[in-house]
């Protein structure tokens, strides 16, 4: 799974100019807890979340700061579309960030959240068993006799003779995100 099937799409931007009082308003309204800020170009120059727009409104003896470009993070970590999800997860986690834009030949595209990753673990057993089917569609194009049952995420799979059962278990890890090792039958 790549970060470019789990993004959000398009991305909520602002620029280095926006009010502060205008990007509140657009976390606020689009339920977003963070988003890029756009150059002149178009180009990434950096990340403003709700705490930076919290800490720039409230920071006490301080005159309130009139755009984006004052409080945003200027530091951002960003990952290419075709980065995979295990690889964005784990910066996330290194980072200790909520979300991450995607781009796609330097222009943002999208951004994942933590949101959109947990949303890729809550799916239900017959949403699993159907992307497993999937992959396995899609790598064995010629396989039509796979039996595929999911309990509470864990995976019984009983596939034609003569198929690596240590290969299609690796194929399921890599390929369907929320699913627990599968159990070759």
């Amino acid at each position: 799974m790549r970060a470019g099937e789990v993004m959000s799409s398009p991305a909520i931007t602002l620029r280095r100019g926006d009010s502060v009082r205008r990007a509140i308003r657009v976390l606020y309204d689009h339920h977003i807890t963070a988003a890029p800020v756009l150059g002149e170009h178009g180009e990434l120059v950096g990340m403003v979340s709700e705490i930076d727009l919290l800490c720039g409104a409230f920071a006490p003896g301080a005159s309130v700061p009139g755009t984006v470009g004052d409080v945003m993070s200027r530091q951002v970590s960003a990952v290419e579309d075709t980065t995979d999800a295990r690889v964005l997860t784990d910066l996330m986690i290194a980072k200790r960030v909520k979300s991450v834009p995607v781009l796609r030949d330097e222009r943002v595209v999208g951004m994942v959240s933590r949101r959109d990753l947990m949303g890729l673990l809550a799916r239900s057993d017959d949403e699993l068993r159907e992307a497993v089917l999937a992959a396995l569609r899609e790598r064995y194009p010629s396989e039509t006799s796979w039996e595929v049952r999911v309990r509470d995420g864990e995976v019984d799979l009983r596939g034609p003779e003569g198929q690596c059962p240590e290969h299609v278990a690796d194929l399921l890890a890599q390929a369907v995100p929320g699913v627990r090792p599968a159990r070759l039958l």
